[in-house]
């Protein structure tokens, strides 16, 4: 008899890992330090295929996919205008996070104002796996704590998945994490369901879909420098477009493009610098000393 379960346990791994499956997780996040009882919440997903798993936003792959093609079937009519008036965008999330199978190689997508970067991130997380055990989401999980960011991680991942992956970058347990947050609740997964993907799907990296500008590749100590320069002047990469005679549109408030104005872009810096100094609680803290 137990012969029987081993072999029916590996069976169901093998059946398991054999299949495309997407996890749905609920994003609980405060960015601004000065706010913490007005937690955001954005839904996650982590497309799971044989070539690896792609982390995103649900809210900002809709909104993408749907100015992608409400702007693709403007450019063939004769119009010279760009109207999104009729597209609402969801979602704050905009990065995504890709991992490839077997060596859980990172690349995070960000973009910071115009430019797009792909960061390879050689970072481990070194778990240290506790006995504690709890029932999350109808799943028997087990405890695994880590450093890493500049935050101390608490994980709960489940052998009755055994998919070593989980929300962001984080990976490398013996399980799917069903649930992870830091230790001062900034910032928190939780696995919310799951479906299964067609045999045939594929989910498309970030680094073949269409750019304004040319991708930036880089690893993680060069983007760190990057990240600290675009807080410090965060239209840097604009006035480098504009001094090389680039004409720079924008979106304005009723979702039409139109030409920026000297103005438009002071009120735009404004912003963004505001917006800025709120974001002081970011999942990665240390990329802020």
């Amino acid at each position: 008899m137990k012969k029987l379960i081993i072999t029916f346990t590996l069976l169901l791994a093998v059946i398991i890992n054999a299949q495309n499956q997407r996890f749905i997780y609920e994003y609980k996040y405060v960015t601004d330090s000065t706010a913490k009882d007005k937690p955001e919440t954005e839904i996650m997903l982590l497309d799971v295929i044989p070539k690896g798993s792609k982390f995103y936003s649900k809210e900002s792959f809709e909104s993408d996919s749907l100015m992608e093609a409400t702007m693709k079937k403007q450019m063939q009519t004769e119009s010279s205008e760009i109207d999104l008036s009729g597209v609402k965008f969801k979602g704050k999330i905009l990065y995504s996070v890709e991992k490839s199978y077997p060596d859980y190689a990172v690349n995070f997508f960000n973009n910071l104002a115009a430019d797009e970067y792909m960061v390879q991130d050689a970072r481990k997380q070194n778990w240290k796996i506790l006995s504690d055990k709890e029932k999350i989401g109808g799943f028997t999980a087990q405890k695994a704590v880590c450093n890493f960011g500049g935050r101390k991680w608490v994980a709960w991942f489940t052998t009755d998945l055994p998919i070593q992956d989980g929300p962001y970058k984080f990976c490398g347990l013996p399980g799917l994490i069903v649930k992870l947050e830091d230790v001062t609740h900034s910032h928190s997964f939780e696995l919310k369901g799951n479906k299964k993907l067609p045999a045939d799907y594929e989910w498309h990296s970030s680094k073949e879909t269409h750019h304004f500008n040319k991708m930036i590749t880089v690893n993680e100590a060069k983007y760190r420098k990057a990240f600290k320069e675009y807080r410090a002047d965060p239209m840097k990469s604009e006035k480098q477009m504009a001094a090389q005679g680039i004409i720079i549109n924008e979106i304005d408030e009723t979702g039409k493009m139109k030409l920026a104005t000297e103005k438009s872009k002071r009120e735009r810096e404004t912003k963004l610098l505001n917006d800025i100094k709120k974001d002081n609680n970011i999942i990665e803290l240390d990329l802020l000393k």
